[in-house]
């Protein structure tokens, strides 16, 4: 597989389909915003109806990992997965192997 970037977008939706597996709904009715804070890193606020629950950077790299077996089709345990803040593309995940 390489060297990959996974785009802002694409987390959202690995998270949402993640979380609509976990919620027995649908992905279209989970709702995510991704966050960074200089203290705590990276996280994710999920929205599911009048529910939120808050991911942790963990929660966020299964997802991803979810999303290279099924999406791209790639080992997702083979792979490391680095998430970053860049300032033009927002929250993205760097993918290596």
């Amino acid at each position: 597989m390489g060297q990959i970037v996974i785009s802002e977008q694409d987390i959202i939706n690995a998270i949402c389909i993640d979380q609509a597996r976990k919620r027995s709904v649908q992905p279209e009715e989970v709702e995510v915003e991704l966050l960074f804070d200089d203290d705590h890193g990276f996280s994710a606020d999920v929205y599911i109806h009048s529910w939120k629950h808050e991911l942790q950077t963990v929660d966020m790299i299964q997802a991803i990992r979810l999303w290279i077996e099924e999406e791209l089709h790639g080992d997702p345990y083979s792979a490391g997965i680095d998430l970053m803040l860049d300032d033009e593309e927002g929250i993205i995940a760097q993918v290596h192997q």
